[in-house]
Order: structure tokens, then sequence, then C-alpha cells
């Protein structure tokens, strides 16, 4: 099979959500709620060995050339967010060089609360004084991660709303859309992967839960003569009207481009000004 920017962008896609559901932050973008919340639902897959993956997909996308090169950075990037988690911080630096060589420039995730400690190392600050952005692409980036927020609230909520439902109805989790506008820079196309690895491995654990207790309400209906079947047609009325908000407040969120917004190359807010959304 021939590889191109669309097979690889794909397999980060897949990889991440890999790790997601493993149980440790894929990306220096993601936090524990996302990976908790997963793995409560989906548990552990069978092991993968992400790294070894995501060293594949750099290797695969710098015989791209240029074309895939913006793969080569969300690559890194995800090794860098890997060697975080496990506090290697000399390792997560050389990923994130590397990364912004190949055009990361996602500065509101450095400014996450994980990140935050290497903000002292010198190595961090040259690296990041290196990135440049576009007031555009910021604005997006801002939108971007603020999503990941809100869909693990929106997750979380599911989750304690859909306790003691006796209905044998499967809810979905409403997500709001990938935005869609051509970026000023392709470093803007990593963190869209990032959260559509989050809405994906919420989206799928959401589903297995629904469908854990759908069918243990079924086989409860089926053998249990003082099942309460009214109170059943009451839950599915009210987690359908529970979902009809949620998809509407999901799609309310749907990022607009700002009139106006800056479309020049300029560097990225100085180290420390940036307030991470959540």
């Amino acid at each position: 099979m021939v590889d191109t920017v669309i097979s690889l962008a794909t397999r980060v896609h897949e990889l991440l959500v890999t790790h997601l559901t493993q149980g440790a932050a894929a990306t220096v973008r993601e936090q524990d709620a996302f990976t908790s919340l997963a793995r409560q639902f989906l548990g552990s897959p069978q092991s993968v060995d992400v790294s070894a993956g995501l060293h594949d997909v750099v290797a695969r996308a710098t015989a791209l050339g240029p074309d895939g090169t913006w793969l080569v950075a969300a690559g890194h990037a995800a090794l860098g967010g890997m060697a975080l988690a496990h506090r290697r911080m000399d390792q997560t630096v050389s990923h994130l060089d590397l990364a912004v060589a190949a055009g990361f420039n996602d500065c509101v995730a450095l400014h996450a609360a994980p990140v935050r400690p290497l903000h002292q190392d010198r190595r961090f600050q040259a690296l990041y004084q290196r990135m440049r952005i576009t007031s555009a692409d910021l604005d997006e980036l801002f939108w971007l991660h603020g999503e990941m927020q809100a869909m693990s609230r929106d997750a979380q909520t599911a989750s304690v709303d859909n306790i003691g439902r006796q209905d044998t109805g499967v809810s979905l989790l409403p997500q709001a859309p990938i935005p869609t506008r051509e970026p000023d820079t392709p470093g803007v196309l990593i963190t869209r992967i990032d959260l559509a690895a989050v809405q994906t491995a919420l989206q799928q654990a959401a589903v297995k839960a629904e469908f854990q207790r759908s069918a243990g309400n079924t086989s409860l209906g089926l053998i249990d003569d003082s099942w309460d079947h009214d109170r059943a047609t009451r839950d599915a009325r009210y987690a359908d009207e529970l979902e009809s908000r949620r998809r509407r407040a999901a799609a309310a969120r749907a990022f607009v481009e700002r009139p106006g917004a800056d479309n020049r190359l300029i560097p990225c807010p100085p180290l420390g000004s940036v307030t991470y959304p959540g």
C-alpha cells in the first residue's frame, strides 16, 4: 500500500485513540479526564506499541517530502507528550524541538498544566520562541482546546445522567464539527487530529457503556416481573430530550472565524501569557 498524507493522518488518529484507551495521555494537549473516562468503559485494549507506531509514521511521512512534513511534526509532538507523561523531560524537549522544526506551532498546548514546569527550561524557551502563528490560526487553536474540554465535560455529565436509567435506548455523545477552514499554517491540522481522537475515544466509550446498560435492562425486563416498564418509558423520553439538548449545544459550539482576524505570521504569545482553556 502506498502511503499518502490522508492514510498517515488516519494512522496518527488511530494511534492517539488507542493510546487514550490504554491509559496515558497521548499528546501534550490531552488531560487525564479523557483517559479515565475512556478506560472506565472501554477498558485497556490489546496492547499496542503506540510509540513504535508513531516512529513509523515519522519515517513514512518524511519519505513523502514537504507534503508530509506536518505529519512528522504530529508524530514528534505525540511522542513528546508520551515522554512528558512519564516525566522524561529531556525526551520531551527533544521531540518538541523536532516537532517545531517540522512546523508544530500549538502554543496553546504548551500552556497546559503538565507542560508548565518546562517553561523554565532554556531549551524549551528556545524552541517556543521559534514558533510562528497567525491570529486566525490562534483563534482556532483556542477553540480546539476548548472543545476538548467541553467534550470531556459532556461525557462526564452524560455518564452521571445515565446512572439508574431503566430504558433500553442508546444515547450517543454529540460532538461539535471539526473546522474545515483552510488554516494559514499546517500545524493547526495536528491539533484537529488531537480533537478528533478525543472525540472518537469518548464517543466509543459512551456507546459501549450504553449498549452494556441497554442489554442489562433488556434482560431484567424479561426476567423480572416487578420491572417498572412505565419508568423505563419515562427514562427513554427524558434521555431523548437530554440528547437533543446536547446535540443542539454541540452544534452551537461550532467554530466561527472572527471577522478581520489577521493572517500574517507573527511570534506566538509570550511564554506564560496564555491561559489554557478549561
